[in-house]
């Protein structure tokens, strides 16, 4: 019987210390949100106290967590400070951006991997190309948006199965365009695109007729302008492309048709 009065005892005692312990501490969130919110304002506990606090033992308590308030408080605009005051062009490439060791970096910001070297002229600006590609979400999840389909190579390498540009005449985006610079026909060539200026580009054109390559299939489209309109995914580009044939300019409007 005594031992269990004395438990009931101590726990009654545990609970009057615990409950002094949490007014103290709602008084002083009720303190230091005012002192906060205006230098001017002073709670009334703070004034009722006057001097007579310093002798309080709450000081110590409430002089860290002020400061543990204080310092919470000015977080938050401090990051979003730092954060309006970096290069806009930063956007392009936020620290859940991966990289490709792989593959060589360019300075305009694409890389690049050749697979296969290809033979004959090398394709430059003002060239007709014709080529095939396929491409991916690298960024995100690998996902396809455009894929090689039917048989290649040989009788099967015909324009019909192919696409065509003018490089230099902005149809294509501007990574994978310069990047098909310096290729001969028959090279294949992988290309790591970054979001931003080097991709498609922002805007109302979900088909990519302005700007390609386009991707053959409503659902390709629909893979690609996921990525591309969501900025908190990786929206890196994969584009695998192989020059089928390069068409020199004959200075009459035409071209001549490569080997």
């Amino acid at each position: 019987m005594k031992s269990f009065c004395s438990k009931t005892v101590l726990l009654g005692l545990l609970v009057l210390a615990l409950s002094s312990l949490s007014f103290q501490c709602q008084a002083f969130v009720v303190d230091s949100a005012a002192s906060l919110v205006s230098p001017r304002l002073v709670s009334p506990r703070l004034a009722a106290a006057g001097s007579s606090e310093s002798d309080s033992p709450l000081l110590p308590r409430r002089a860290v967590l002020g400061q543990v308030l204080l310092t919470a408080l000015l977080v938050v605009p401090t990051s979003a400070a730092a954060a309006a005051e970096q290069d806009p062009a930063s956007m392009y490439a936020p620290k859940f951006v991966q990289s490709y060791d792989d593959f060589t970096d360019t300075p305009d910001g694409w890389s690049y991997r050749d697979v296969t070297a290809g033979k004959g002229d090398a394709a430059a600006i003002g060239d007709r190309v014709v080529f095939d590609w396929s491409g991916y979400t690298i960024g995100y999840f690998g996902r396809p948006f455009q894929a090689k389909g039917g048989p290649q190579g040989g009788a099967f390498d015909k324009d019909v199965d192919n696409s065509r540009t003018v490089l230099g005449s902005g149809a294509l985006v501007k990574g994978l365009e310069c990047a098909m610079r310096g290729m001969a026909p028959g090279g294949v060539r992988q290309v790591v695109v970054p979001y931003g200026p080097l991709s498609y580009p922002p805007g109302d054109d979900l088909v990519h007729d302005r700007v390609g390559p386009k991707p053959s299939t409503f659902s390709g489209q629909r893979a690609l302008n996921f990525v591309l309109e969501n900025e908190r995914v990786d929206r890196t580009l994969l584009f695998n492309v192989k020059v089928v044939r390069v068409d020199k300019p004959n200075g009459k409007g035409g071209f001549v048709r490569g080997a």
